[in-house]
């Protein structure tokens, strides 16, 4: 779910960006550049091209943060509440306004019912007009907080180096660098991860027509003896399993080599500070999940999160830190203080399993309910619920999130190493991957 306005849009790749580059190769194929997608290959050659406007957008993104933490903390709240609270001010799209996105997009929208296409249409819009208000807001701002330009990001820089001034508080290139690195490591990470897919949807399809063709069957009735005859329980997982053991077999036979390198992933020391965990300290592997109660995401990847770990008994740490959308989230933050206050009674796991299966229901009143029916002291939550360092702590989690890049939720990190896929598939191998280092 996304927290601040501005998004970064940027196509990159780390490796060829010539059609006849070759990118993997196996016995009688070889997969150039020229072989995938269209919008794949335009994704990969204009690369160079996007990376300097995507350093400079993020230059911004870096200056309207301290802007709008400035401004905040001038009215006595959290950014997420400021946003909050100007994104309130901002009225919803006329019935006229609907109807012309409506009618002019009739094509796309043939499918879906009429109730749904006025919801995603109203949802869509006020979104734009959000943005629109944020950013003229931004501007705004940026005379009251004096913004005063360095070096060129995309010069030649060293660590030490002004890039800009915001309210008399200079950002060096270093301070800089370690918040682009994350940003720009995601962008080309997805375009890579666009590249590998197709090399191996293109090896395998190729590869197992190969190997029918030399048992003179055709390719239906391989996939059937080595895949969907082999299928017991007919799960997800089973399936996973049976085809990349496939996979791997004909892989090992053709002697695929894969020549396409991927981006090199960022490792972040990540603290667990003090927050709710499970698992031994001296565990060597460490997962932290930056949450939000009343994010669906985090409801649906907490339990698989759970599952997975489980696996790894007595070598995994897990630990939840607080990361409440305030933005578009009303009632986050208190759901955070009163996670808090459970945990404060040595009951947080109940306490955020209800938030969980409640995310429609966190207000003042609610949250007092949930923890009278896991049978919390009532006095002793109220106190901790309203105490400033329950609060302070919820910040703290905040702020420390917020120097790791984390704008939506959940972020999880393994080892300090951000998982990118919120699967059972991504955390197991995150995990095992951790194991062997």
């Amino acid at each position: 779910m996304r927290y601040f306005f501005f998004i970064l849009l940027l196509a990159a790749s780390v490796f060829a960006q010539k059609p006849d580059d070759v990118l993997a190769t196996a016995t009688g194929v070889t997969i150039k550049l020229s072989d995938l997608t269209p919008d794949t290959q335009t994704n990969v050659t204009e690369m160079a091209a996007k990376i300097g406007p995507a350093r400079a957008a993020l230059l911004d993104q870096m200056v309207s943060r301290r802007i709008f933490d400035a401004e905040a903390k001038a009215r006595g709240v959290t950014m997420g509440k400021f946003i909050a609270d100007e994104k309130a001010k901002v009225k919803g799209p006329t019935d006229a306004e609907i109807m012309k996105v409506i009618d002019g997009n009739q094509s796309q929208l043939a499918s879906v019912p009429v109730a749904e296409q006025r919801r995603q249409v109203v949802a869509y819009l006020r979104e734009r007009f959000e943005d629109k208000a944020l950013g003229e807001l931004y501007i705004q701002l940026k005379t009251k907080y004096k913004v005063t330009p360095g070096k060129d990001v995309n010069g030649k820089l060293l660590p030490t180096d002004i890039v800009v001034t915001v309210n008399a508080q200079p950002i060096s290139a270093k301070m800089y660098e370690d918040f682009v690195q994350i940003p720009i490591y995601e962008a080309k990470a997805e375009i890579a991860e666009m590249v590998l897919n197709e090399i191996d949807n293109q090896l395998y399809s190729r590869l197992a027509s190969m190997e029918a063709q030399a048992l003179a069957i055709d390719s239906s009735e391989l996939i059937r003896r080595e895949v969907t005859s082999k299928f017991k329980d007919f799960s997800d997982v089973e399936r996973f399993m049976i085809e990349d053991a496939f996979r791997t077999k004909l892989y090992e036979k053709y002697k695929v080599t894969i020549l396409y390198t991927e981006p090199e992933v960022p490792r972040q020391v990540i603290s667990a500070d003090d927050d709710p965990a499970t698992g031994p300290i001296a565990a060597p592997v460490k997962v932290i999940m930056f949450s939000d109660f009343q994010c669906s995401a985090c409801a649906a990847s907490h339990p698989v999160l759970k599952k997975v770990i489980a696996e790894f008994p007595g070598r995994v740490r897990f630990v939840v830190r607080d990361f409440p959308l305030e933005t578009i989230h009303a009632n986050a933050f208190d759901a955070a203080k009163a996670a808090n206050a459970a945990n404060a009674q040595g009951k947080y796991t109940e306490y955020i399993e209800i938030l969980y299966k409640n995310q429609d229901a966190q207000d003042v009143a609610s949250l007092k309910k949930y923890a009278a029916e896991i049978g919390l002291n009532a006095a002793k939550f109220e106190l901790d619920f309203n105490s400033p360092a329950t609060a302070a702590e919820v910040r703290k989690d905040l702020d420390d999130g917020e120097s790791y890049a984390v704008n939506s939720t959940p972020t999880i990190f393994v080892n300090g190493v951000r998982i990118r896929n919120l699967t059972a598939m991504a955390f197991r191998s995150a995990i095992q991957r951790a194991l062997r280092k």
